[in-house]
């Protein structure tokens, strides 16, 4: 017997998040999820069709990625109540273990240490030849940071939110640390600059669509896995360890990155929103590393030492889905093609 919430009589449309639209599903499992939200019933898929997805693949990806997003916004028509609904609980826990399994065989051998995971991210290297924002910067044209703006809009426009189910699982320092700079990432106290606000602000100056969630439709599997990575570290209190090392990834290297990607917005003459938000995350992301590194790491393993594994296995899970993302985005670019699932149309303004 399957139980389900208890919805009050007339208050299910109330319930209603005027969320984003759900896309159109990749394969049996993305279809069985999607038609599950906008029918309420449980959602149907054989039980072999999750134990044999790729879980790199397009359908185990957008099927997480719809999982997920009741957890944030929702989606435009589908009842706020199917967040917690234990079928789609269930099937998004067998999708979970089918990607957390792959990346920790991908990462089978790597570092067990925080200093270990870290020490790479804190040399700047010499040869920026596969960097992705490197090329931005010295050769990238306006038609690619529009891509890459699409792209991460699925990340920066829920920025940071997902770090911040961390706080309550932290205590002292690491507590302290954390909420000071989830402050700074939500404006510290002014809605206008709180960063995924920021981000909105570039994708208008880039002529998008800066709607929260407006492009899954045209985002291919590695970013959705990097989005993924996020909210499945952020969603079990047993991940925690390994959200704070996606976090103080993200922040370590974040500041060289955006040095460079606000040459490339400045250098296309891209807009000056579109520039003010790397120039803000050079000297924020600066600043944070040192705290994540000194009083959020450092604190944490004080007081539970035994989560360091998980701190380096999420270091280093985000930086190989980052550099598959960067490796998809690369070689799609390089043959002159887009790394979008759809091109976005060349000159409407609206994307």
């Amino acid at each position: 017997m399957t139980l389900k919430p208890t919805i009050t009589p007339g208050t299910s449309a109330a319930a209603i998040a005027p969320g984003p639209h759900l896309a159109d599903g990749r394969g049996e499992l993305s279809d069985a999820v999607i038609e599950a939200l906008t029918s309420g019933a449980p959602p149907v898929y054989a039980l072999g069709t999750v134990l044999k997805a790729d879980p790199w693949g397009e359908d185990l990806q957008l099927a997480l990625y719809l999982l997920y997003e009741p957890h944030y916004r929702g989606f435009e028509g589908v009842d706020d109540a199917r967040e917690w609904d234990p079928d789609l609980l269930r099937l998004r826990r067998a999708l979970e273990d089918r990607f957390l399994h792959a990346l920790r065989t991908e990462l089978s051998d790597g570092p067990r240490s925080v200093e270990e995971a870290f020490a790479p991210l804190l040399v700047e290297p010499v040869d920026l030849s596969d960097s992705l924002s490197h090329h931005l910067e010295t050769e990238g044209e306006l038609w690619q940071l529009r891509e890459y703006a699409a792209l991460r809009s699925l990340y920066h426009l829920k920025e940071a939110d997902p770090h911040v189910w961390v706080i309550p699982r932290l205590t002292g320092r690491a507590k302290a640390a954390m909420a000071a700079i989830e402050y700074d990432e939500f404006g510290a106290g002014h809605a206008d600059r709180i960063h995924a606000r920021l981000f909105a602000d570039l994708m208008s100056d880039l002529g998008l669509e800066p709607a929260y969630g407006h492009y899954v439709e045209q985002a291919p599997a590695p970013l959705l896995a990097t989005v993924n990575l996020m909210s499945l570290f952020g969603l079990h209190r047993a991940l925690r360890g390994a959200l704070v090392g996606h976090f103080a990834c993200v922040e370590v290297t974040s500041s060289p990155g955006s040095r460079r990607l606000a040459n490339a917005m400045r250098r296309c003459g891209a807009g000056p929103a579109a520039e003010h938000f790397y120039a803000e995350h050079v000297e924020a992301d600066a600043v944070h590393e040192q705290v994540v590194r000194h009083e959020v790491i450092a604190g944490l393993l004080t007081d539970e030492p035994g989560l360091e594994p998980d701190v380096a296995f999420g270091c280093t899970a985000t930086v190989f889905l980052e550099d598959r993302l960067a490796t998809h985005i690369r070689t799609a670019w390089t043959q002159g093609a887009s790394a979008l699932r759809t091109p976005l149309p060349s000159h409407d303004t609206t994307a």
